[in-house]
């Protein structure tokens, strides 16, 4: 079974199940659908495919960097953001690597392909699942070549405090410590930035951005890095293998980022669907549901006796099970806020499953 969310296609064949009848809730992409005018791009484009997309790829670089206003030498584009972890890596060659846990697997697998040696730091239940000043006294003491870390975390939808990464990137900037900070769920909390405005000239700070969840494009693939360290940016772009942003992913974002009125249509709807699911899974006694920030909700199943992604695949929902995802068991899952219509169609299932539980 896939370490990810949105298989779809094997969970169906897997078991027996018509893959157009699931709802996927284990993938978190924004249900409003791409924008139109990405359709209308597409269309009106379709002639892009009889010849290679510019290798530098110089107006998408530019769209980005104006965005957040910074020098296109700070910013390099990817085929999604996964393919920058792993760009990362190969440059920096960490020899020792610190990985917050729980937390998303490409980071672990990247590192291991160029040899570093992990050391895990567990986000426990105790501490809410979030980082504190601590972290900073193991970072004294192991002295790791690189951090990774996502704002808000995935699995478990969680933003660290604002004043803590701000102590976080000028502790890691003094000390020389490569910081990768992921931020490929922040376009859904409306009122925070992250940190490439007050930092996008730290030398040691890498910032992971993904268009593909919130313009919902996970089959186009699109995603970039920012970073003050225009000497890395450069020379991870000579290393990687030349065109991996097809042409429709780079003409469409250009546009992406400017789709104001595509943008607050997400955040209303978020903001009243999020609230929905909180809501509800909250008044499940037999769950613990901790907060959502992001546009996913992280929770425990707490009667040991229901296998809850089963049950649910039953009513042909496909939840996300956190086993795989180190420091988590088999309690834990993580759902998409999706639809109206499909979150209280998500919510009936629960009830059923709880009762007959």
């Amino acid at each position: 079974m896939s370490e990810h969310g949105g298989n779809i296609i094997e969970v169906a064949q897997q078991y027996g199940l018509p893959a157009k009848e699931l709802i996927d809730f284990s993938a978190n992409i924004n249900p409003l659908g791409a924008p139109e005018r990405v359709n209308a791009l597409i269309k009106n484009n379709l002639s892009c495919i009889e010849k290679y997309p510019d290798v530098e790829y110089r107006h998408l670089h530019q769209a980005i960097a104006k965005a957040h206003q910074c020098n296109c030498t700070s910013v390099m584009a990817g085929n999604g953001a996964t393919e920058l972890i792993y760009a990362v890596a190969r440059y920096l060659k960490p020899k020792r690597a610190l990985l917050l846990i729980p937390g998303f697997a490409e980071y672990r697998r990247a590192l291991q392909q160029v040899g570093a040696e992990i050391i895990d730091y567990p986000l426990t239940e105790d501490t809410g699942f979030q980082p504190d000043l601590h972290l900073l006294d193991t970072l004294s003491n192991i002295r790791p070549d690189c951090v990774f870390i996502a704002t808000p975390n995935n699995p478990t939808g969680l933003m660290p405090d604002r004043q803590f990464m701000q102590v976080l990137v000028e502790y890691c900037e003094a000390q020389g410590i490569s910081l990768i900070i992921d931020e490929a769920f922040i376009d859904f909390l409306p009122n925070n930035r992250g940190v490439i405005p007050q930092f996008i000239a730290a030398q040691h700070l890498y910032v992971l951005r993904s268009l593909t969840k919130f313009f919902a494009i996970p089959g186009l693939r699109l995603g970039y890095l920012i970073s003050g360290n225009t000497a890395g940016i450069t020379e991870m772009k000579k290393q990687r293998e030349p065109w991996s942003i097809n042409a429709f992913a780079a003409l469409i974002g250009e546009i992406l980022l400017d789709d104001h009125t595509y943008i607050a249509a997400t955040h209303q709807w978020l903001r009243s669907q999020q609230h929905y699911l909180w809501t509800h899974l909250s008044a499940f006694p037999e769950l613990t549901v901790w907060p959502p920030s992001a546009n996913f909700l992280f929770f425990r199943c707490n009667k040991p006796d229901i296998d809850l992604w089963h049950s649910l695949l039953k009513h042909r929902l496909l939840i996300r099970h956190c086993q795989n995802y180190a420091g988590l068991d088999k309690r834990y899952y993580r759902i998409a806020v999706r639809s109206e219509r499909e979150n209280q169609r998500l919510i009936a299932a629960m009830q059923q499953v709880f009762a007959h539980g």
